[in-house]
Protein backbone atom coordinates (compact mmCIF):
# COMPACT_ATOMS: atom_id res chain seq x y z
CA UNK A 1 0.00 0.00 0.00
CA UNK A 2 1.36 3.46 -1.15
CA UNK A 3 2.22 5.68 1.81
CA UNK A 4 0.52 9.03 2.77
CA UNK A 5 3.57 10.71 1.23
CA UNK A 6 3.35 9.20 -1.67
CA UNK A 7 -0.37 9.58 -2.07
CA UNK A 8 -0.02 13.42 -1.24
CA UNK A 9 2.95 13.70 -4.03
CA UNK A 10 0.08 11.54 -6.84
CA UNK A 11 -2.49 14.28 -5.58
CA UNK A 12 0.11 17.56 -6.18
CA UNK A 13 1.01 15.72 -9.57
CA UNK A 14 -2.63 15.12 -10.64
CA UNK A 15 -3.32 18.49 -9.82
CA UNK A 16 -0.79 20.76 -11.67
CA UNK A 17 -0.67 18.13 -14.73
CA UNK A 18 -4.61 18.09 -15.32
CA UNK A 19 -4.67 22.43 -14.94
CA UNK A 20 -1.89 22.43 -17.76
CA UNK A 21 -3.59 20.33 -19.50
CA UNK A 22 -6.55 22.55 -18.85
CA UNK A 23 -4.99 25.53 -20.12
CA UNK A 24 -4.79 23.60 -23.57
CA UNK A 25 -8.20 23.02 -23.41
CA UNK A 26 -9.54 26.32 -23.00
CA UNK A 27 -7.59 27.57 -25.69
CA UNK A 28 -8.55 25.43 -28.01
CA UNK A 29 -12.48 26.04 -26.59
CA UNK A 30 -11.99 29.78 -26.47
CA UNK A 31 -13.21 29.67 -22.86
CA UNK A 32 -11.94 33.00 -21.92
CA UNK A 33 -13.14 35.25 -18.74
CA UNK A 34 -13.16 38.77 -20.61
CA UNK A 35 -12.62 42.07 -18.55
CA UNK A 36 -15.46 44.15 -17.40
CA UNK A 37 -16.86 46.52 -15.21
CA UNK A 38 -18.26 43.40 -13.28
CA UNK A 39 -14.44 42.01 -13.02
CA UNK A 40 -11.38 42.81 -11.40
CA UNK A 41 -8.68 41.85 -13.99
CA UNK A 42 -7.93 43.63 -17.27
CA UNK A 43 -7.16 40.61 -19.73
CA UNK A 44 -8.66 37.95 -20.68
CA UNK A 45 -7.96 34.62 -19.39
CA UNK A 46 -8.41 30.84 -19.79
CA UNK A 47 -10.91 29.77 -17.30
CA UNK A 48 -11.73 26.15 -16.00
CA UNK A 49 -8.73 25.33 -14.16
CA UNK A 50 -9.83 24.06 -10.93
CA UNK A 51 -10.75 20.28 -13.15
CA UNK A 52 -7.21 19.82 -11.84
CA UNK A 53 -8.15 20.60 -8.18
CA UNK A 54 -11.16 18.55 -8.37
CA UNK A 55 -9.83 15.41 -10.10
CA UNK A 56 -7.08 16.02 -7.76
CA UNK A 57 -9.71 15.43 -5.06
CA UNK A 58 -11.50 12.53 -6.78
CA UNK A 59 -8.06 10.69 -6.90
CA UNK A 60 -7.63 11.76 -2.56
CA UNK A 61 -10.88 9.63 -2.51
CA UNK A 62 -10.19 6.76 -4.37
CA UNK A 63 -6.85 6.89 -2.57
CA UNK A 64 -8.56 7.18 0.85
CA UNK A 65 -10.69 3.97 -0.20
CA UNK A 66 -7.73 1.51 -1.12
CA UNK A 67 -6.39 3.19 2.88
CA UNK A 68 -9.26 2.88 5.03
CA UNK A 69 -11.43 0.15 3.36
CA UNK A 70 -14.23 0.84 5.82
CA UNK A 71 -15.24 4.51 4.68
CA UNK A 72 -15.24 3.71 1.03
CA UNK A 73 -18.86 4.24 0.65
CA UNK A 74 -18.35 7.57 2.95
CA UNK A 75 -16.09 8.52 0.77
CA UNK A 76 -18.22 7.29 -2.64
CA UNK A 77 -20.87 9.58 -1.35
CA UNK A 78 -19.09 12.54 -1.13
CA UNK A 79 -16.90 12.00 -4.24
CA UNK A 80 -20.83 12.00 -5.78
CA UNK A 81 -21.34 15.57 -4.24
CA UNK A 82 -18.35 17.09 -5.22
CA UNK A 83 -18.89 15.25 -9.21
CA UNK A 84 -22.48 17.30 -8.56
CA UNK A 85 -21.23 20.40 -7.89
CA UNK A 86 -18.08 20.63 -10.23
CA UNK A 87 -20.01 19.17 -12.97
CA UNK A 88 -22.91 22.10 -12.79
CA UNK A 89 -20.03 24.62 -12.37
CA UNK A 90 -18.10 22.83 -15.61
CA UNK A 91 -21.09 23.38 -17.52
CA UNK A 92 -21.74 26.40 -16.70
CA UNK A 93 -18.05 27.51 -17.63
CA UNK A 94 -19.22 26.04 -20.92
CA UNK A 95 -22.53 27.50 -21.23
CA UNK A 96 -24.08 30.18 -18.45
CA UNK A 97 -26.74 28.54 -16.43
CA UNK A 98 -29.58 30.39 -14.76
CA UNK A 99 -29.18 30.47 -10.94
CA UNK A 100 -32.05 28.40 -10.02
CA UNK A 101 -30.18 24.71 -11.86
CA UNK A 102 -27.30 25.92 -9.99
CA UNK A 103 -28.73 25.95 -6.32
CA UNK A 104 -30.83 22.69 -6.83
CA UNK A 105 -27.42 21.16 -8.12
CA UNK A 106 -25.50 22.17 -4.76
CA UNK A 107 -28.94 22.16 -2.41
CA UNK A 108 -28.56 17.88 -3.90
CA UNK A 109 -24.51 17.53 -2.96
CA UNK A 110 -24.92 19.40 0.33
CA UNK A 111 -28.19 16.79 1.26
CA UNK A 112 -25.20 14.71 0.28
CA UNK A 113 -23.06 15.55 2.70
CA UNK A 114 -25.96 16.26 5.48
CA UNK A 115 -26.64 12.76 5.51
CA UNK A 116 -23.09 11.42 5.40
CA UNK A 117 -22.90 13.72 9.09
CA UNK A 118 -26.15 12.25 9.93
CA UNK A 119 -25.06 8.50 9.24
CA UNK A 120 -22.01 9.44 11.48
CA UNK A 121 -23.43 11.18 13.86
CA UNK A 122 -27.22 10.58 14.31
CA UNK A 123 -27.53 14.52 15.56
CA UNK A 124 -30.31 16.55 13.81
CA UNK A 125 -28.75 19.78 14.68
CA UNK A 126 -24.97 18.70 13.50
CA UNK A 127 -26.79 17.36 10.14
CA UNK A 128 -28.72 20.68 9.57
CA UNK A 129 -25.39 22.85 10.24
CA UNK A 130 -23.14 20.71 7.78
CA UNK A 131 -25.64 21.17 4.91
CA UNK A 132 -26.44 24.34 5.90
CA UNK A 133 -22.68 25.02 5.91
CA UNK A 134 -22.14 23.25 2.20
CA UNK A 135 -24.68 25.36 0.59
CA UNK A 136 -23.31 28.92 1.81
CA UNK A 137 -19.65 27.96 1.30
CA UNK A 138 -19.98 26.59 -2.38
CA UNK A 139 -21.56 29.90 -2.94
CA UNK A 140 -19.27 31.80 -1.19
CA UNK A 141 -16.09 30.58 -2.51
CA UNK A 142 -17.67 31.06 -5.90
CA UNK A 143 -18.34 34.98 -4.98
CA UNK A 144 -14.59 35.20 -3.72
CA UNK A 145 -12.90 33.99 -6.62
CA UNK A 146 -12.65 37.09 -8.26
CA UNK A 147 -8.55 37.91 -8.23
CA UNK A 148 -5.84 35.87 -8.58
CA UNK A 149 -5.02 32.75 -5.84
CA UNK A 150 -7.50 34.52 -3.90
CA UNK A 151 -9.74 31.30 -3.73
CA UNK A 152 -7.21 28.71 -3.66
CA UNK A 153 -4.76 30.47 -1.23
CA UNK A 154 -7.53 30.47 1.53
CA UNK A 155 -8.83 26.96 0.70
CA UNK A 156 -4.90 26.07 1.16
CA UNK A 157 -5.17 27.66 4.80
CA UNK A 158 -8.40 25.73 5.81
CA UNK A 159 -6.70 22.61 4.65
CA UNK A 160 -3.97 23.18 6.30
CA UNK A 161 -5.61 24.28 9.29
CA UNK A 162 -7.78 20.86 9.07
CA UNK A 163 -4.67 18.83 9.26
CA UNK A 164 -3.16 20.84 12.10
CA UNK A 165 -6.73 20.15 14.05
CA UNK A 166 -7.76 16.54 12.88
CA UNK A 167 -6.74 13.36 14.45
CA UNK A 168 -5.48 10.97 12.34
CA UNK A 169 -6.30 9.45 9.84
CA UNK A 170 -8.82 12.46 9.17
CA UNK A 171 -5.84 14.96 9.45
CA UNK A 172 -5.30 13.58 5.69
CA UNK A 173 -8.33 14.95 4.46
CA UNK A 174 -6.85 18.60 5.24
CA UNK A 175 -3.41 17.51 3.56
CA UNK A 176 -4.81 16.22 0.63
CA UNK A 177 -6.80 19.28 -0.21
CA UNK A 178 -4.09 21.66 0.83
CA UNK A 179 -1.72 19.56 -2.16
CA UNK A 180 -4.20 19.40 -4.64
CA UNK A 181 -4.77 23.08 -4.47
CA UNK A 182 -0.83 23.72 -4.21
CA UNK A 183 -0.79 22.04 -7.92
CA UNK A 184 -3.11 24.95 -8.72
CA UNK A 185 -1.91 28.00 -7.42
CA UNK A 186 1.17 27.90 -9.52
CA UNK A 187 -0.67 28.54 -12.77
CA UNK A 188 -2.81 31.12 -10.91
CA UNK A 189 -0.53 33.00 -8.64
CA UNK A 190 1.32 35.76 -8.83
CA UNK A 191 0.52 35.80 -12.69
CA UNK A 192 -3.06 33.97 -13.72
CA UNK A 193 -2.40 31.72 -16.71
CA UNK A 194 -5.92 30.55 -16.06
CA UNK A 195 -8.56 31.03 -13.63
CA UNK A 196 -10.13 28.00 -11.81
CA UNK A 197 -13.95 28.80 -13.13
CA UNK A 198 -16.68 27.87 -11.52
CA UNK A 199 -16.21 24.06 -11.68
CA UNK A 200 -13.42 25.05 -8.98
CA UNK A 201 -14.47 27.46 -6.83
CA UNK A 202 -17.82 25.73 -6.07
CA UNK A 203 -16.13 22.48 -6.01
CA UNK A 204 -13.49 24.62 -3.40
CA UNK A 205 -16.36 25.21 -1.56
CA UNK A 206 -17.87 21.74 -1.07
CA UNK A 207 -14.52 20.42 -0.19
CA UNK A 208 -14.26 22.98 2.25
CA UNK A 209 -17.60 22.58 3.80
CA UNK A 210 -16.20 18.77 4.02
CA UNK A 211 -13.42 19.31 5.88
CA UNK A 212 -15.36 21.34 8.30
CA UNK A 213 -18.18 18.69 8.82
CA UNK A 214 -15.70 15.97 9.33
CA UNK A 215 -13.98 18.42 12.23
CA UNK A 216 -17.32 18.68 13.92
CA UNK A 217 -17.70 15.27 13.44
CA UNK A 218 -15.11 13.99 14.72
CA UNK A 219 -13.56 16.28 17.71
CA UNK A 220 -15.10 17.65 20.71
CA UNK A 221 -13.53 21.54 19.48
CA UNK A 222 -15.67 24.30 20.20
CA UNK A 223 -17.72 25.09 17.07
CA UNK A 224 -16.39 28.78 16.34
CA UNK A 225 -12.46 27.42 16.30
CA UNK A 226 -13.81 25.52 12.91
CA UNK A 227 -14.92 28.44 11.54
CA UNK A 228 -12.36 30.39 12.59
CA UNK A 229 -10.40 28.79 9.29
CA UNK A 230 -12.81 30.39 6.74
CA UNK A 231 -13.65 33.30 8.51
CA UNK A 232 -12.45 35.93 5.89
CA UNK A 233 -14.30 34.63 3.05
CA UNK A 234 -17.42 34.45 6.23
CA UNK A 235 -17.15 38.22 7.14
CA UNK A 236 -16.65 39.35 3.33
CA UNK A 237 -18.81 37.53 1.66
CA UNK A 238 -21.84 37.63 4.74
CA UNK A 239 -21.60 41.18 5.15
CA UNK A 240 -21.05 42.68 1.70
CA UNK A 241 -24.33 40.09 0.74
CA UNK A 242 -26.56 41.25 3.63
CA UNK A 243 -25.42 44.62 2.05
CA UNK A 244 -26.96 44.33 -1.16
CA UNK A 245 -29.84 42.52 -0.01
CA UNK A 246 -30.65 45.87 2.33
CA UNK A 247 -29.90 48.06 -0.17
CA UNK A 248 -33.13 45.89 -2.35
CA UNK A 249 -30.21 45.00 -5.23
CA UNK A 250 -30.17 42.04 -7.34
CA UNK A 251 -28.01 40.20 -4.73
CA UNK A 252 -27.54 36.63 -7.21
CA UNK A 253 -25.87 38.82 -9.98
CA UNK A 254 -22.28 39.42 -10.41
CA UNK A 255 -20.84 42.77 -9.12
CA UNK A 256 -17.52 43.57 -7.58
CA UNK A 257 -18.57 45.17 -4.15
CA UNK A 258 -16.25 43.06 -2.01
CA UNK A 259 -13.85 44.65 0.20
CA UNK A 260 -10.96 42.63 -1.97
CA UNK A 261 -12.73 43.72 -5.31
CA UNK A 262 -12.90 47.17 -4.13
CA UNK A 263 -8.83 47.28 -3.28
CA UNK A 264 -8.46 46.22 -6.84
CA UNK A 265 -10.24 48.64 -8.44
CA UNK A 266 -8.50 51.42 -6.13
CA UNK A 267 -5.47 49.69 -8.26
CA UNK A 268 -4.19 47.45 -5.24
CA UNK A 269 -2.55 44.74 -6.97
CA UNK A 270 -3.78 41.17 -6.49
CA UNK A 271 -1.02 40.02 -5.14
CA UNK A 272 -0.61 42.75 -1.86
CA UNK A 273 -4.61 42.42 -1.42
CA UNK A 274 -4.02 38.30 -1.65
CA UNK A 275 -1.25 38.82 0.71
CA UNK A 276 -3.33 40.70 3.14
CA UNK A 277 -6.18 37.87 3.42
CA UNK A 278 -3.58 35.35 3.50
CA UNK A 279 -2.14 36.70 6.63
CA UNK A 280 -5.35 37.48 8.34
CA UNK A 281 -6.23 33.60 7.92
CA UNK A 282 -3.09 32.42 8.81
CA UNK A 283 -3.26 34.45 12.33
CA UNK A 284 -6.69 32.43 12.63
CA UNK A 285 -5.67 29.22 12.12
CA UNK A 286 -2.58 29.89 14.57
CA UNK A 287 -4.99 31.27 17.34
CA UNK A 288 -7.63 28.50 16.23
CA UNK A 289 -4.46 25.73 16.74
CA UNK A 290 -3.74 27.25 19.85
CA UNK A 291 -7.45 27.72 21.67
CA UNK A 292 -8.18 24.21 20.77
CA UNK A 293 -5.31 22.97 23.47
CA UNK A 294 -7.94 24.83 25.96
CA UNK A 295 -11.27 24.33 27.20
CA UNK A 296 -14.18 24.33 25.01
CA UNK A 297 -14.76 27.57 26.73
CA UNK A 298 -11.89 29.00 26.14
CA UNK A 299 -12.55 27.80 22.23
CA UNK A 300 -16.00 29.09 22.47
CA UNK A 301 -14.67 32.56 23.58
CA UNK A 302 -11.11 32.54 21.23
CA UNK A 303 -14.11 32.08 18.18
CA UNK A 304 -16.13 34.58 18.70
CA UNK A 305 -13.52 37.14 19.47
CA UNK A 306 -11.93 36.49 16.43
CA UNK A 307 -14.50 37.08 14.65
CA UNK A 308 -15.77 40.10 16.44
CA UNK A 309 -12.18 41.31 15.86
CA UNK A 310 -12.69 40.49 11.86
CA UNK A 311 -16.04 42.25 11.62
CA UNK A 312 -14.17 45.52 12.87
CA UNK A 313 -11.59 45.37 11.28
CA UNK A 314 -13.98 44.51 7.91
CA UNK A 315 -16.42 47.99 8.58
CA UNK A 316 -13.63 49.72 9.23
CA UNK A 317 -11.77 49.16 6.50
CA UNK A 318 -14.49 49.10 4.34
CA UNK A 319 -15.72 52.74 5.43
CA UNK A 320 -12.00 53.43 4.39
CA UNK A 321 -12.17 52.57 0.77
CA UNK A 322 -13.61 54.22 -2.17
CA UNK A 323 -15.52 52.40 -3.86
CA UNK A 324 -15.45 53.37 -7.84
CA UNK A 325 -18.64 54.24 -9.23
Amino acid sequence: MLSLPVCLLLVFAVAALVTWAAIRYALKRQLFDLPGERRSHRISTPRGGGIGIVVSQLLACALGAVWLPHAAMVLLVFALGLVLVAGIGWWDDHRPLPALPRLFVHLAAALLLGWLVWHGTANVWKTLLCTLLAVSLINIWNFMDGINGLASSQAIIVAVGAGLLLPPPYAAAGWALAVGCAGFLPFNFPRARIFMGDVGSGALGYLVAGLLSLGICVTDMALPLWLMLPAAFFIDAGFTLLGRIVRGEPWMQAHTQHLYQCWVKNEWSHVFVTSLYMLFSIVGTILAALFAGLSPEWGWAGGFTWVAVGTVAWFFLRARTHQPG
